[in-house]
């Protein structure tokens, strides 16, 4: 009997350090899980300190020998490097080792490609891809600069280069017209969310943080949960009802990790957009994470680069369960902090009364007597606003409620 086993990539990782070697290590043993939930084992480590990248090799000239060696050593297939590579560095360091190159940016690429599950994120994930190869065309090889021609293919002359760019430029375009399409949708969406005046609160985190557990944990959404980076890409929205009988939005979004590529974020900014747009964020933190601080940093500069400003923000330093040591953790620029587990449930009546405390902060306190004949008003307080007490009386029904500042005129004028 012949058993078939599938043979995984072996590859070395390769880091330029700037200044903080131990920054470096961490970003490498982040990178090794990235190639390990691609599909690739890793089989070695190259570190090498320099006041900037090589701008031909991206390591020197030694180390470039160095890796040469190890590969033989470990039979590695190829080297990952841990920022993004320029085509001439890819270039020469295919000419030089003759392996596989890739960068960090390329192994995302690769992970989001086999994550994504809907039509609008494999629109995005091509859209990334597409850009990220537009970039690297020149110089990929001699097949390149073959000539010839045909009709719909290339003219009198031209190079295969220039047939693919055509290609990919006129694919980018149509993509860019699809995900505006989508986007309008979403936009369509966002308005309807509003004219109910259903309040939207956007999970956010570094990836693997636990927002998908959460959301699970809070309402049931059987979005699927791994312990590996970017386990869910597509967004998912669902409606929690708190305790007080006030509900609120969720939406989970794709997690942030250190060096972005910047490809993902010009194609997922519409998904991305829904922390923009939500009334609130929600801030999961994984606070069993020996880089939480550094971690914590990333998603608070990736939400400035997509605009999001002037936002309440609850942070919840999830994994609190599995947390060594005992001292208090804090988020300078969240409003409000609280340490939770979405796996136990640790925390999470604590959640839902802050947040039930956050929807009623912003609605104001309404106390009046409505005559029977009015009493279709009492579904529309239920619907917008949290009824506290209704009470019935011979001159009518007597309500105590919370109800949003919009329609307070309306009620009192009864």
């Amino acid at each position: 009997m012949i058993e078939w086993k599938e043979q995984k990539e072996r590859v070395i990782l390769v880091g330029v350090s700037l200044g903080d070697t131990q920054d470096t290590e961490l970003s490498l043993e982040e990178l090794e899980e990235l190639v390990d939930t691609a599909g690739a084992v890793t089989v070695g480590r190259v570190i090498q300190n320099r006041e900037s990248q090589h701008a031909a090799t991206y390591v020197g000239k030694g180390k470039v020998q160095e890796i040469l060696e190890l590969a033989a050593q470990t039979e590695a297939d190829g080297i990952v490097c841990d920022d993004e590579l320029t085509p001439v560095q890819m270039k020469n360091l295919e000419d030089v080792l003759g392996l596989k190159i890739m960068d960090r940016t390329l192994v995302i690429l690769d992970i989001f490609a086999a994550r994504a599950s809907t039509s609008e994120g494999k629109l995005q994930v091509e859209l990334a891809q597409l850009k990220y190869r537009q970039a690297r065309l020149a110089g990929l090889g001699r097949e390149m600069s073959r000539l010839g021609g045909g009709i719909g293919t290339r003219g009198p002359g031209e190079k295969k280069l220039e047939t693919d760019r055509r290609r990919m430029r006129a694919r980018i375009a149509q993509l860019g017209r699809e995900i505006r399409e989508v986007q309008r949708h979403r936009e369509v969406t966002r308005t309807a969310r509003k004219r109910s005046d259903m309040r939207v609160a956007a999970i956010v985190g570094y990836t693997n943080a636990g927002k998908s557990t959460l959301l699970n944990t809070l309402t049931g959404a059987h979005v699927l949960e791994e312990d590996k980076l970017f386990a869910t890409l597509d967004p998912t929205t669902r409606c929690l009802e708190l305790p007080g009988g006030q509900k609120l939005l969720l939406t989970d979004t794709v997690g942030f990790i250190r060096k972005l590529p910047h490809h993902l974020i010009e194609a997922f900014k519409s998904t991305l957009e829904e922390a923009k747009y939500a009334d609130y964020i929600l801030h999961v933190v994984d606070a069993a994470a020996p880089e939480m601080e550094l971690r914590m940093h990333v998603v608070y500069e990736t939400l400035k680069e997509l605009g999001v400003r002037d936002k309440k923000i609850l942070t919840l330093f999830n994994k609190s369960d599995l947390r060594e040591g005992g001292e208090i953790l804090r988020d300078f620029q969240a409003d409000r902090t609280l340490s939770v587990s979405a796996r136990t449930g640790q925390g999470l009546e604590e959640l839902k009364a802050e947040l039930e405390k956050m929807l009623r902060g912003e609605k104001v306190y309404l106390e009046h007597t409505y005559p029977y004949s009015e009493a279709g008003l009492l579904a529309l307080i239920r619907r917008e606003g949290e009824l506290l007490e209704e009470s019935y009386r011979p001159e009518g029904i007597r309500v105590r409620a919370f109800v949003p500042r919009a329609l307070l005129g309306r009620l009192e004028a009864r």
